[in-house]
């Protein structure tokens, strides 16, 4: 809150969208050189061995252990402060939901509902801004308001955040002197406004965003996994899409909910807007109960989509990449769906009891994230070479990813210890702290690897042969049915490329810099900036809905087809069903007799519906 909540949320917005862009090219090279694979590291095992799947395998859980935490403790928090539920009581049911969700569902259940879930969110997303800017405020009223809040002297906030009007019994600042609630003239922004984007603080955390969500993406199972069930056809573009319609979310809702606590100056002090509670405040203060209501429903479904998602990434690597890896390299299916279903319940167990642990220890929302791009964006850059460099090294992968992660921690305390003199959680958390861990993880990673396989250990690999390298588990046909067409997928990437680079290049360079020349926004910027942001949000919105059903028509229309025989009691001729049938010869044959596949998806989720 001290440095501008709306002036972070732009860079949040433009920071972590590119990732989902760019990892549209990882999605479709994919499908080129490992079209067999059931996970990332199992691409990794294939390619550069046994220490790089294991270190690789390593980075991947504490991503996963990373976004889950921040969904507890973001999830926790909010449904304390709205229903009045213990912190540690919410940290520990939330996860349940997920579980049987999860284990009832599989990863199919998880891209149907995921849709559902989505348009909910794109529903509330949209009352928000409608309630802020057209109900209740306008533009012009809230640039007003945000004026004012600036023009406070800090004497004068200190008499505003009191407890009976003087200075004796100001809680604005806390006992170090810093201040806690948006009130006066913000410290490094151009005119000490929130409605700039010159601002030291917002460059930084605008950095350490870009980095940690690189790491959050390229490193988490749960993207590849979305990549690896996706047709080919729709994987390039689907990431293009997806990114171009997540960025309404944090965009559109800085803008109308993140803007108007500050301009209202509403009692949210800056470790519960660290903790992501300024989102239910608002509601809550424009729409009473409903408003509680709606930011609780919109919660549920985010963290539902994302912990499932991340229950079932965490769930493929234990199965595929150790127990059939290193215990039961002879696996069946059966036993690896049962191995899947006993880890989702494990691991949602363990984030409970973790969330708790790090709420404990004085870690919040806005802490674990600033920290995220610490712990794993050493192996970044490392993934990014494993799909498009064929000089890439595998004992330099290694030793980039481990010594860019020591280098990161080491940069971290001593950066902690010059700034402030101690090593404590508070001074560990500061922009300009977390700023040096982050930028010195992924690019003394990026350094290392590149010296190492340019200059010290060079390879030319043939990526033809990588698929080669990846064992099928039995009846598992996933993708093979198809004779993949290596001409289209070569038009995918470089369709994927050209778009995703230029939207990158856009949202990280072109944006900020056109803004920059208006300095502290006038009115009539200000204004546009909104009707640009609630444009957004209702093009996405709908970009989202209408999109899925026109691409799956003949699969819905199938559908809806055979429920209308079933209640006429006519049997339906099947068609769809008999096409998909007809397959081409398979790229890669088994040993055992295959058993027809029933979806493009995970094998596991075949399973379940085999049970079912």
């Amino acid at each position: 809150m001290a440095h501008g909540f709306r002036n972070y949320h732009d860079r949040y917005a433009s920071g972590a969208t590119i990732q989902v862009l760019l990892f549209g090219v990882l999605a479709i090279s994919l499908k080129d050189i490992a079209p067999s694979a059931h996970t990332m590291c199992e691409i990794v095992r294939a390619r550069w061995g046994k220490s790089a799947h294991i270190t690789f395998l390593i980075f991947a859980f504490l991503a996963n252990i990373i976004v889950t935490s921040m969904l507890l403790l973001g999830g926790a928090a909010t449904v304390q402060a709205l229903t009045g539920v213990r912190y540690e009581l919410a940290s520990f049911l939330i996860p349940w939901g997920v579980i049987l969700y999860t284990s009832a569902g599989g990863l199919k259940a998880t891209f149907m509902a995921s849709y559902f879930h989505t348009m909910i969110i794109f529903a509330v997303l949209l009352a928000m801004i409608t309630v802020v800017y057209i109900k209740v405020y306008s533009s012009d009223q809230i640039y007003n308001y945000l004026a004012q809040t600036v023009s406070y002297t800090p004497e004068e906030c200190e008499l505003i955040w009191s407890e009976d009007g003087t200075a004796e019994t100001s809680f604005y600042t806390n006992d170090a002197g810093v201040k806690q609630y948006a009130c006066g003239s913000v410290p490094g922004n151009n005119g000490g406004s929130y409605l700039t984007m010159l601002s030291s603080d917002g460059l930084m955390f605008g950095i350490i965003n870009i980095v940690g969500n690189f790491g959050t993406v390229f490193v988490d199972q749960s993207y590849w996994q979305s990549a690896i069930a996706a047709r080919p056809e729709s994987a390039a573009k689907g990431y293009l899409l997806g990114g171009i319609c997540w960025f309404a979310i944090p965009f559109s809702l800085a803008t109308s909910l993140g803007l108007t606590s500050t301009a209202l100056m509403l009692p949210i002090n800056k470790d519960e807007a660290g903790s992501g509670l300024v989102p239910p405040a608002v509601a809550d203060y424009l729409m009473g109960t409903a408003g509680s209501a709606l930011v609780l429903v919109m919660l549920f479904m985010a963290i539902v989509s994302t912990g499932s998602a991340e229950s079932i990434a965490v769930s493929s690597l234990v199965a595929y990449d150790i127990y059939r890896e290193y215990i039961n390299p002879e696996a069946t299916g059966q036993q690896i769906l049962w191995v899947s279903r006993v880890v989702i319940v494990v691991f949602g167990i363990f984030m409970g009891l973790f969330a708790i642990a790090l709420n404990a220890m004085g870690l919040n929302l806005g802490w674990v994230y600033l920290f995220m791009g610490v712990v794993i964006g050493s192996a970044v850059i490392p993934l990014w070479n494993l799909m498009t460099w064929r000089k890439a090294s595998g004992k330099g992968a290694v030793i980039a990813a481990w010594g860019g992660f020591a280098l990161a921690v080491i940069g971290w305390l001593v950066g902690a210890k010059i700034q402030s003199g101690s090593v404590t959680v508070a001074n560990l958390g500061t922009n300009e702290v977390m700023l040096s861990g982050n930028l010195i993880a992924i690019l003394s990673s990026g350094i290392i690897h590149y010296v190492y396989s340019a200059f010290i250990d060079p390879q030319d690999f043939d990526f033809a042969t990588l698929d080669d390298n990846i064992h099928l588990v039995e009846q598992d046909l996933r993708g093979l049915g198809d004779e993949i067409n290596k001409d289209d997928i070569r038009r995918s990437k470089r369709w994927i490329i050209r778009r995703g680079y230029l939207l990158t290049f856009i949202l990280i360079l072109v944006w900020p810099i056109l803004s920059v020349p208006a300095g502290v926004f006038t009115q009539e910027y200000f204004a546009f900036w909104v009707l640009v942001s609630i444009a957004w949000g209702f093009a996405a919105a709908i970009t989202i809905s209408v999109l899925p059903l026109v691409e799956s028509q003949s699969e819905l229309g199938a559908v809806f087809n055979g429920m209308w025989n079933y209640m006429r009691g006519v049997e339906g001729t099947m068609r769809h069903a008999d096409e998909m049938e007809v397959a081409a010869p398979p790229a890669k044959t088994l040993d055992v007799e295959p058993v027809k596949p029933q979806a493009e998806l995970p094998f596991h989720d075949q399973l379940d519906h085999e049970e079912a």
